[in-house]
């Protein structure tokens, strides 16, 4: 009896694992195969984004420089510019005063980026941060792989009001700006730190933005400086960066050359390569300078870096407002307060100390101008400032004949006045 227990028992184990084997290979296909696809889309993307290069270049920090050929840039990826004749060299340049480019405090040697001590790319190419699976994979989604989140521009009160704009968005800033006329380029001289980053998916950057559109689903955005952002580049580097939009990004635009739109011409500088050296508190101070004018013949939007590196351009077409001119522009300070505690965020903006300190010890905007319908350079009228909350980051203007019109700003973050 008990043999003829133990043998019907053994019937019904296999019988259910003849019917459960299926629906567990099953499973696994289904798993496998979502894998697969990931797989398959991860490296389809980097294929997109690493062309064929003519050199490759090993960085100190780890990061490997592309030499693309000039012709061969994500750029012309997108379908308006499948057919675009490069320009290799702006028509006009704004006329004005020159303050002084990209330089120190101390005598020391010129700010360059990291890459440079281990080779140059040949005329002809560009230098274009190769892209890693890990870049990727830090990522969301593929889609949203070198792109800001909505809504992460500051909106000064004087603007028409967006109930809960900042604040929804979990970015803050510390900026002065200008608005109220055309504006057909921004320039400035901004001093380079190492801020200190919480956690990875926060970051801190000090840049300009160039404005137009209504600040709704159809903000035009040209953007540039420098920022230390983990998420996106997988350390704490402080790097050179450009960003763009053209509907408060949403679809279009991204950081640097990581989608189709911005045409780089120059084979000196790489963008979202490290920049060095850095400043240092109580210390040797080091500053870059970015200059972005719209070229009134083209109608592109071009980039200089420092006083000789003319690095390219954002082609008028890729615009509705910008394609006229800005209305609005702004210089300053922005971080990803995430408050993952509950608390406010310790990721710190520009040197982390606020703008009281002065010199050497605070982050600094200097010589910060526009170009005007004629093409010149000039200062800015009626400059406003705005932080969200002063007792995190704050910023405070001034003027000075070899400084022109200059600001600092930034802070640490939490701390007993900011929790």
């Amino acid at each position: 009896m008990a043999a003829k227990l133990g043998y019907e028992k053994n019937l019904v184990l296999c019988f259910l694992l003849v019917l459960l084997v299926p629906f567990t290979c099953a499973s696994r296909v289904t798993i496998n195969n979502g894998v697969s696809s990931q797989k398959l889309e991860v490296q389809k993307h980097l294929k997109n984004l690493n062309k064929p290069h003519v050199k490759s270049i090993k960085s100190p920090d780890g990061d490997i420089i592309d030499c693309v050929h000039v012709s061969h840039q994500p750029a012309f990826d997108h379908p308006d510019l499948k057919s675009h004749k490069i320009q290799m060299i702006p028509n006009y340049h704004p006329e004005g005063q020159i303050f002084g480019e990209s330089k120190v405090s101390s005598n020391s040697k010129p700010i360059t980026q990291l890459w440079h001590k281990n080779g140059r790319c040949p005329e002809g190419t560009i230098p274009v941060r190769r892209t890693k699976k890990d870049d990727i994979l830090r990522a969301s989604s593929i889609q949203k792989f070198g792109k800001k989140k909505q809504k992460s521009f500051p909106q000064p009160r004087s603007s028409k009001p967006l109930p809960d704009l900042i604040t929804q968005s979990g970015h803050q800033h510390a900026i002065v700006y200008v608005e109220g006329d055309k504006y057909y380029g921004a320039k400035a001289t901004i001093n380079v730190w190492d801020p200190k980053i919480q956690q990875s998916n926060e970051f801190s950057l000090s840049q300009m933005w160039l404005l137009s559109g209504s600040f709704g689903q159809d903000l035009n955005s040209i953007e540039a400086g420098w920022q230390v952002s983990p998420d996106l580049y997988g350390d704490n580097n402080t790097r050179l960066f450009t960003y763009w939009t053209s509907d408060a990004y949403q679809a279009t635009g991204c950081y640097n050359l990581l989608c189709s739109g911005f045409i780089q011409v120059n084979n000196d500088i790489a963008l979202g390569a490290s920049i060095y050296p850095l400043s240092n508190y109580g210390s040797s101070q080091y500053d870059i300078s970015i200059l972005v004018w719209k070229d009134p013949k083209e109608g592109n939007w071009w980039m200089q870096f420092g006083s000789e590196h003319v690095l390219g351009y954002w082609p008028g077409p890729l615009f509705s407002y910008l394609s006229d001119s800005a209305s609005m522009i702004e210089w300053g300070g922005e971080v990803v307060n995430s408050e993952s505690d509950g608390q406010h965020t310790s990721t710190q903006m520009g040197s982390g100390h606020f703008p009281d300190e002065g010199f050497g010890k605070s982050s600094y905007f200097k010589n910060i101008q526009i170009v005007d319908g004629n093409n010149k350079l000039r200062p800015p009228k009626d400059l406003g400032t705005f932080t969200e909350q002063d007792s995190c980051y704050d910023v405070k203007t001034g003027s000075a004949n070899d400084w022109g019109n200059y600001f600092y700003y930034g802070g640490p973050g939490r701390n007993p006045n900011c929790l």
